[in-house]
């Protein structure tokens, strides 16, 4: 870390060099992400989780581009290329693309053509028609004809001193500045059909004729056509006006108007068709698919922190049952931990007899494991089957529809086989139904985030930072509910700051073996469990009934001498502190502040004595589908129906309305004005009103809205009405292709601006 680095950071993300500085101390210590926005405050100026974890990924990136810059003067230096103007050049470049721009004409390289025309002995006169002296071309390659390096002719010799300064061309770094930047700011991508591919890529026909600026681009058309290319149905180029390209180059190569500029200007040309554009179409290409990766991680964390936070129904007893019509209905009953306390399985809409078989059966089960509530498999018969439930008319109790998303992926994994290993998959899947309606988190934690059901795109984005991405948001969640120790699994444990998969299976294994933690001091006694897991894991973890009334709290045992003290000078205990707002009162914080905790950890501590171990989730709500409407078929245009928020992306909302196929809420139909962003009107789990625009059976689509007048002209919007490679969309007209227009010239004058060029 440099103060060049502080500085950049601290400008980019608009806050104090200090608060940078501190937090990288801090990391560097071994900090976690939770812990320094939670509890170390002061030193960081209240940054939040977001911030700090921007300082850390930044802190990643320049340390990479550092990594680069040595590598490129160690190799300069050892091919005898460094001098002391290179050197300086290499250290003043900001960014990666200047390092490598600079490294190019340097870096070891395959034979190219111009390789081959030097080895000849051309490079001379290269030199001599770059200049663009008066000079005759002809005359001047005469001399160069050798039958032993193959040149017969004079046009021989020019061609090969064309291709050498093809090659200075494409590797001038203030060419490649400026070709960057007129293909970042007038470039096009266009995407065609393979031709006799029309029929079978049919899902990517909005992208048959389909061109579009690089500026307007959004990430979910980058990525689908990217996707059609992969699976060999279109071709994607991105492309600048070609004459502006050129003409650009000539502006800053061609000095005269004599036959040796002739000679370079059809140099110049070659370089832009086969070296310049190529290279900077993948660089574009590249950057364009790191933006949309970074969008569309954004979109799937933010969906699946949603989800993640969904209310918990909490402790009850409860009734799963994963529908199913050919296997029967398998039902298991938990008790309020989670234990599987029976399994059993039922055939209703099979006959009258297996009707009151069902019957029986569930009501036997409601009765002898006092069933607070049942949780039913959206799947294929969960309508149906909730249809049965409810005319049983069991009382006292809530019945739910449940996502079953990844409950298959769960009930096959090693997870799943630990923690049921006398059980077949129908039964862990029930399982797993049943406690994510009890606690979504706790549940969906061992599960591939992946494989829950939300995001867009999440398979065509760069992996690590997705995995990186989701990681960082499963901990986020995870510690800002907090974890009860005594009965979290050890998937759930491995996401708390600090732990980690060994720590988390110490833990599950020393409880085991020597019971519950009776404190937090407990904690301690877990085989290679330090005092720096320790610190970083022990605010986020919960002891129910625990000795210490603050070992249910999120104080952390640091400042349990905090409390302490405020207990002394008010003459009370701790729990006369956290159930009495007059005493709370009367705490004058500024009296315990000191150099180590100031006023924001004191506030976090008295808000936490107000409400102790308070889950920040909200209180969970019970929701019914409409009655009679169960299957695609039931729908009718302007119908008025609930439904629940299942997925968002950047074109709009997916939303469960209860026949087995989610619809698409366009974002232009989601308010009666402008929405740029889906996420700024729904949530995921939120429940909504919809009204059904359109049913499309053959290809199982349904088209939504939310707005009051769903008939009125679509609210305007800048995303298109079609998403091809979407599993839910529905209806999808045929577009008309069409040609943004690319940004004004002003947009390429800031782009060499920023190049540091006129």
């Amino acid at each position: 870390m440099t103060e060049t680095h502080l500085q950049i950071i601290a400008e980019e993300l608009q806050i104090r060099a200090e608060q940078v500085q501190a937090v990288t101390e801090l990391l560097s210590e071994g900090g976690t992400v939770p812990f320094i926005a939670r509890y170390r405050k002061e030193a960081t100026g209240s940054l939040d989780e977001v911030a700090v974890a921007a300082v850390r990924d930044r802190l990643e990136q320049l340390s990479e581009r550092d990594k680069r810059r040595d590598a490129i003067l160690k190799s300069l230096e050892e091919h005898g290329h460094l001098t002391d103007a290179l050197r300086a050049s290499v250290e003043a470049a900001q960014t990666l693309a200047e390092l490598e721009d600079i490294y190019l004409p340097y870096r070891p390289k395959r034979r190219t053509r111009a390789t081959i025309a030097r080895e000849k002995g051309l490079e001379p006169l290269a030199h001599r028609l770059f200049e663009q002296g008066d000079i005759d071309p002809e005359q001047e390659a005469i001399a160069f004809i050798n039958p032993e390096t193959e040149i017969a002719t004079s046009e021989d010799a020019l061609s090969g001193a064309r291709d050498i300064i093809a090659e200075w061309i494409s590797e001038h770094a203030d060419a490649r500045a400026q070709m960057r930047a007129l293909f970042e700011t007038r470039g096009i991508f266009r995407s065609r059909v393979i031709t006799g591919k029309e029929t079978e890529g049919a899902k990517y026909r909005d992208y048959f004729e389909w061109e579009e600026s690089v500026t307007g681009v959004p990430s979910h058309r980058v990525l689908a056509m990217r996707r059609g290319e992969k699976e060999g149905f279109l071709t994607l180029r991105v492309l600048p006006p070609e004459e502006e390209a050129i003409a650009l180059l000539s502006s800053q190569f061609i000095k005269a108007t004599n036959p040796a500029a002739q000679q370079v200007q059809t140099a110049l040309e070659d370089s832009y068709k086969r070296l310049l554009s190529p290279s900077m179409e993948t660089e574009i290409r590249l950057s364009a698919k790191k933006r949309a990766d970074a969008d569309a991680i954004a979109i799937f964390t933010e969906n699946l922190r949603q989800l993640l936070m969904a209310p918990p129904l909490g402790q009850k007893n409860v009734l799963a049952i994963d529908p199913g019509f050919r296997t029967g209905c398998k039902l298991v009953c938990l008790d309020r931990q989670g234990k599987l306390l029976h399994t059993d399985t039922v055939y209703p809409g099979q006959g009258a007899g297996r009707d009151a078989e069902a019957a029986d059966k569930l009501t036997a089960c409601v009765q002898k494991y006092a069933i607070e509530a049942i949780a039913i498999g959206n799947g294929t018969g969960g309508r149906e089957l909730e249809t049965f439930i409810r005319n049983l008319n069991l009382p006292d109790l809530a019945l739910v529809m449940v996502n079953e998303s990844g409950a298959s992926v769960y009930s096959a994994s090693e997870v799943a086989r630990e923690e049921f290993p006398d059980y077949d998959l129908t039964v862990r899947g029930s399982a797993s139904i049943g406690r994510r309606l009890m606690d979504p988190l706790s549940e969906l934690v061992k599960i591939d985030p992946k494989s829950i059901g939300v995001g867009q795109y999440q398979h065509d984005v760069d992996p690590s930072a997705l995995k990186n991405a989701l990681d960082d948001t499963v901990i986020s969640c995870v510690n800002a509910v907090g974890v009860e120790v005594n009965t979290a699994s050890k998937q759930l444990l491995t996401y708390v700051s600090g732990l980690g998969p060994q720590l988390a299976g110490n833990i599950v294994a020393y409880r085991n073996e020597n019971g519950p933690f009776a404190s937090r001091k407990d904690l301690k006694k877990v085989p290679r469990l330090g005092p720096k897991a320790f610190e970083q894991a022990a605010g986020f973890l919960r002891i129910r009934d625990a000795k210490h009334p603050l070992d249910t709290s999120a104080v952390h045992p640091e400042s349990y001498a905090i409390v302490d003290a405020m207990t002394e000078d008010l003459n009370c205990t701790i729990q006369d502190l956290m159930q009495r707002d007059d005493l709370r009162k009367r705490i004058d914080l500024n009296r315990y502040a000191t150099d180590a905790v100031g006023l924001p950890t004191l506030t976090d501590i008295l808000s936490e004595l107000a409400r102790p171990g308070r889950d920040p989730r909200k209180q969970f709500e019970t929701f019914h589908f409409a009655e009679g409407v169960n299957a695609i078929q039931d729908l009718q245009p302007g119908m008025k129906l609930p439904g629940i928020v299942t997925n968002i992306t950047a074109f709009g909302a997916f939303v469960d309305i209860g026949v087995h196929q989610d619809g698409l809420i366009h974002i232009s139909q989601m308010a009666d004005h402008f929405v740029k962003n889906p996420a700024d009107v729904v949530q995921v789990h939120q429940k909504v009103a919809v009204t059904v625009l359109e049913i499309d059976i053959p290809r199982s689509r349904i088209a939504l809205s939310m707005r009051a007048n769903p008939g009125a002209a679509p609210a305007k919007t800048d995303a298109p009405k079609t998403q091809p490679t979407q599993r839910q969309n529905p209806r999808k007209p045929e577009p008309k292709p069409r040609r943004e227009q690319p940004v004004a010239n002003t947009a390429f004058a800031e782009a060499l601006k920023k190049a540091g060029l006129k």
